[in-house]
């Protein structure tokens, strides 16, 4: 997707959130649908994970795509071994105990 389709699709977002959130402000006292209140909050957090997240990661972190991470710098083949984030992402839920029955034995 390029430049300008980005900024539509986050711009329409925006526009769907505040209209959510002003549905749900004007119509005080009335009976409103709860599709409302999911869409509204729905985009918020979209909008919040996109703007805020990269506000953290590069002004508060200072995230450095460059830099090695340990598991490179250290690599010892026991304790810090380079793994594709897939696999990562399967040892985090393994490692929660009820998701046990989810991942398997």
């Amino acid at each position: 997707m390029n430049k300008s389709g980005k900024y539509l699709v986050w711009t329409a977002l925006s526009v769907l959130g505040a209209f959510a959130l002003g549905y749900i402000a004007l119509n005080r006292g009335e009976q409103i649908n709860a599709l409302w209140i999911v869409v509204a909050s729905v985009c918020v957090y979209l909008i919040a994970y996109r703007f805020y997240g990269l506000y953290i990661a590069k002004k508060v972190l200072a995230v450095d795509p460059t830099r090695m991470t340990p598991a490179v710098r250290h690599n010892d083949g026991l304790d810090y071994v380079p793994t594709d984030k897939k696999v990562l992402f399967g040892h985090h839920f393994a490692a929660i105990a009820g998701a046990g029955p989810l991942v398997g034995p």
